[in-house]
């Protein structure tokens, strides 16, 4: 079966289509009016070989954070009906990964519960004309709307591009491991029989 969802959020703020696959290519087709956002999304379909199309349209005159934070909450939403059942997945996913001084590490359990926590201290407010803390803000809705356990470690860095973008590829990868189907799950990853 194919691991494919799309969703449309149409707010008097933000009108997004957006479809999420997980067994994919790494093939991204972006258009948020958010470049930074695009740019980390882009990297985050790469490094977990999924397919996403975002065509999104947003208050950016206002500034980035309705339509930065509706995508997180598509995506989160699409990312959880692709997922159907769950049984088979390996649920649990971890990825280290270095950019240039910088190091992330992002680990994810597919739990049903939502939860965020982030360690990260950003030394910039702004990267371009991105704010910083729209970071916190889409991973908070990506793991509210995806039902999962997201734990962000950002232990050090001093170019705060860099820290995203580790973050970034790092998600894409943990996300891999947690939804990849291994053969020797049977049912659903839990002793209580459902996530």
């Amino acid at each position: 079966m194919e691991r494919i969802a799309t969703v449309n959020r149409y707010t008097n703020e933000t009108k997004i289509d957006l479809t999420f696959g997980i067994d994919g290519e790494g093939k991204s087709s972006l258009e948020t009016g958010v470049p930074f956002l695009s740019h980390m999304l882009d990297l985050f379909a790469k490094h977990g070989q999924f397919d996403l199309t975002v065509d999104a349209k947003g208050d950016v005159e206002v500034d980035g954070h309705h339509t930065t934070e509706d995508i997180g909450i598509c995506i989160g939403q699409a990312l959880r009906e692709a997922l159907g059942d769950k049984k088979g997945i390996k649920r649990y996913g971890n990825a280290f990964v270095p950019m240039d001084e910088a190091l992330a590490q992002v680990v994810i359990d597919l739990s049903n519960r939502p939860h965020l926590e982030m360690r990260a201290e950003f030394p910039a407010q702004q990267v371009g004309t991105f704010d910083v803390e729209l970071v916190h803000e889409f991973l908070w809705k990506l793991a509210l709307e995806a039902r999962m356990n997201l734990h962000v470690i950002v232990p050090y860095g001093k170019n705060t591009h860099h820290m995203i973008e580790a973050v970034f590829k790092a998600l894409g990868r943990a996300l891999d491991e947690a939804t990849t189907i291994d053969p020797r799950v049977k049912g659903v990853p839990s002793t209580k029989g459902m996530l």
